[in-house]
């Protein structure tokens, strides 16, 4: 059994391209294989942006999963489900809501970018405002211990781990914790214990981390209290009591260096992709056609490969030998544009021929992805029910 548990999800938006499998996919492929991996669908986060478009979700969300096991996703070492088919996240979600000030939602830096960036939508919206929240819940009710993200993303994990500190705060306590913990502060002397107090609500109300590491720096000091007490003042500074919400860590991934057929970025909102199960004609078509070096007007013309987006694409694809021959062969005009795309076209088509025969069978017998999602949603809905018995017990909900 693996210790780590990792959990990573894409919201459908249609089929996927080249850019995914180098930022995304090949990673899952490599660590189903050396951890306990959750996979899963965002429909719900899909619809924080294109609640006014919903109809273009559904398909989106099986084309997407065969994308994934296209890309070598193995159901037999990962478990695929779909978020909505889970109501626990949901009712995770509302329950950390109870407890979140907004503050904390406001301050997370993708809610304005993503607002000025996406201005044609309105996304002055409840679901909008808390789609880090869900995406929080999506996280603790698996008791994650991994989360791969690029390093824009770290906020949200930071963030996640607040909301699991406070939580386990607020109902993780021994009978009489806070009393406790309000004695031991006393303990500290009035200058001390005022100051203790401060940096506590500094961090509690405004999830400031230098004021945790002043106060927990205020306590290493601290030789005379007991044990216990100095346990109970830790507890009391960022949560302590029953670990009910573990805190995950975030799994930094390397950002997808793919570029797209412009030497841009790979980005459907460039229009300059590559499907990842697009057929050979199709794909030949594109290398062939993509732009080059404008300095090579005729064959004759010498060129720079910096200065072409045929050689970004040679860079991810080629070996060391190829790219020597394109160097050389481009700045003494020893090769044409032509001859130079061919060995990108040749190892597109060798990276995707496996990807369309593993789609194949899936696209042949649709109710294998059905009943893929069906066992993994009854597997995610057993570890989220888990979590949710714990959650409602120290809520005082589960009435039993």
């Amino acid at each position: 059994m693996f210790a780590d548990r990792v959990l990573s999800g894409m919201r459908p938006t249609g089929g996927l391209h080249l850019g995914h499998y180098h930022g995304v996919l090949k990673n899952w492929v490599q660590m189903q294989n050396e951890y306990e991996c959750l996979f899963f669908v965002a429909d719900w986060h899909a619809l924080t942006t294109h609640y006014d478009t919903p109809q273009l979700i559904e398909q989106s969300v099986w084309d997407m999963v065969v994308d994934w096991l296209a890309a070598g996703v193995n159901p037999a070492r990962a478990t695929l489900f779909i978020q909505s088919r889970v109501p626990e996240h949901a009712e995770l979600h509302l329950l950390l809501s109870m407890i979140t000030p907004l503050g904390w939602l406001e301050r997370v830096p993708t809610y304005k970018d993503q607002q000025e960036k996406l201005t044609e939508k309105d996304l002055s919206t409840y679901g909008f405002l808390g789609y880090p929240l869900l995406q929080s819940a999506d996280i603790l009710i698996y008791r994650a211990t991994q989360v791969p993200v690029g390093e824009d993303q770290v906020p949200h994990i930071e963030f996640t781990r607040e909301i699991a500190r406070r939580f386990n705060h607020i109902y993780g306590r021994e009978a009489g914790f806070e009393d406790k913990a309000e004695a031991a502060v006393k303990k500290l002397g009035g200058k001390k214990a005022k100051l203790y107090h401060e940096l506590r609500i500094r961090f509690q109300e405004q999830g400031d981390d230098e004021a945790l590491e002043s106060a927990k720096s205020l306590l290493d000091e601290q030789q005379s209290l007991s044990h216990g007490d100095r346990e109970r003042l830790f507890g009391y500074l960022e949560g302590g009591g029953k670990m009910i919400l573990s805190e995950p860590h975030a799994m930094l991934t390397a950002a997808s260096k793919m570029p797209g057929l412009d030497g841009q970025k790979m980005s459907k909102s460039y229009n300059n992709t590559i499907s990842l199960r697009e057929d050979e004609a199709s794909v030949s078509k594109k290398i062939r056609t993509m732009p080059t070096d404008p300095a090579r007007i005729r064959r004759t013309d010498v060129g720079d490969p910096d200065k072409c987006p045929v050689w970004q694409l040679h860079k991810v694809y080629s070996n060391e030998q190829i790219k020597q021959w394109v160097m050389k062969g481009c700045k003494s005009a020893g090769i044409g544009c032509i001859e130079c795309k061919q060995p990108v076209i040749d190892a597109v088509l060798e990276e995707q021929r496996p990807m369309r025969e593993r789609a194949q069978l899936y696209l042949d017998d649709p109710a294998l992805v059905r009943n893929i999602i069906a066992d993994g949603c009854e597997k995610a809905r057993k570890l989220a029910s888990e979590t949710m018995r714990d959650v409602r017990e120290v809520m005082g909900i589960s009435y039993t």
